[in-house]
C-alpha cells in the first residue's frame, strides 16, 4: 500500500511516500520557514523523486496534533486537499505517538517533549514491547517539572530517552531533577517525522482508524493562545 505522509506539527515540516511501513523517500524542510511554502513543494519533491504519481497514492496519513496550531492548520487542510482531489481516505496519526516510533526498538521508555510555552510541554509517555505501542501516559500539556516528577516516580530504574524541541527547553531541569537513566536525543530522530507518522498511520489504518477527507481536523489539546487572551480578557 502506498502512502503519503504528512508531518507540520513542529518548526520543521516533512512528507514522505511509505510502501506499507517501508520508506521510499522523505524530505524535510528548513527550520522555522513558513509550512504553506515548504509542504506542497516538498510532496511534489517526493513524487518526482520517487518516480510516483499521485494517483499511485492509497492512503493519506497526516500528523494531527499536539503542535504549532498554524502549523497542523496547514497540514490538515493539505491532507484534506489532497483526499478530495485524489478520492483517498486519511489516517489523523496522534503527534506524540508518532514520536515514539522514531525510537521504536531502543528498548526504553520513551518521552516526547514538544514545548507548549508557560513552562508546559505536550508530551505522553511510551514503550514497545513485542513491536506493539504500550501508552504509559496518553498525549496531554502538562508543566515540564510535573512530567520529570511522573517518571521519576513510575520508572526507577529503567532508561528514558527524551525528544522533541521541549528538551533544550528544559534540558538543565531534565539534567538537575530527573533521578533515572536518561538519554536526550539527537539527530534525525529527535524531532518529528513524516516517515514515523506514515508507519504508525499503516498501522492505524489495518485497526480500521480510517477517515474520510471530511472528517480530517487537527487536534489542539489545549485552546490557542488568542482564545486563552480572550477568555483571560473576559474573566472565564
Amino acid at each position: 500500500m502506498k502512502i503519503l505522509a504528512i508531518e507540520s506539527s513542529g518548526a520543521k515540516a516533512s512528507a514522505a511516500i511509505l510502501d506499507g511501513e517501508a520508506l521510499i523517500i522523505e524530505k524535510t524542510g528548513p527550520f522555522k520557514v513558513t509550512h504553506s511554502e515548504t509542504l506542497m513543494p516538498m510532496i511534489s519533491e517526493c513524487f518526482e523523486e520517487s518516480s510516483l504519481k499521485p494517483e499511485d497514492i492509497e492512503l493519506i496519513t497526516v500528523s494531527g496534533g499536539p503542535g504549532s496550531f498554524t502549523g497542523l492548520r496547514i497540514g490538515s487542510a493539505t491532507a484534506k486537499g489532497l483526499g478530495f482531489a485524489l478520492g483517498k481516505d486519511i489516517v489523523h496519526v496522534p503527534t506524540l505517538d508518532a514520536m515514539a516510533v522514531n525510537f521504536e526498538g531502543s528498548g526504553k521508555v520513551i518521552v516526547p517533549m514538544m514545548d507548549a510555552r508557560r513552562s508546559q510541554v505536550y508530551t505522553g509517555i511510551y514503550e514497545f514491547e513485542g513491536g506493539k505501542l504500550n501508552v504509559l501516559l496518553a498525549g496531554c500539556a502538562m508543566p515540564a517539572e510535573e512530567l520529570i516528577d511522573i517518571i521519576n516516580e513510575r520508572f526507577a530504574g529503567r532508561e528514558v530517552i527524551f525528544l522533541g524541541d521541549g528538551t533544550p527547553v528544559f534540558g538543565e531541569m531534565i539534567s538537575e531533577k530527573c533521578t533515572v537513566p536518561y538519554e536526550i536525543a539527537e539527530g534525525e530522530n529527535a524531532l518529528q517525522r513524516a516517515k514515523s507518522v506514515g508507519i504508525l498511520g499503516c498501522r492505524l489504518a489495518e485497526q480500521g482508524y480510517i477517515i474520510s477527507a471530511a472528517d480530517e481536523a487537527p487536534e489542539y489539546l489545549r485552546p490557542s493562545q488568542a482564545e486563552r487572551v480572550r477568555a483571560e480578557q473576559s474573566g472565564n
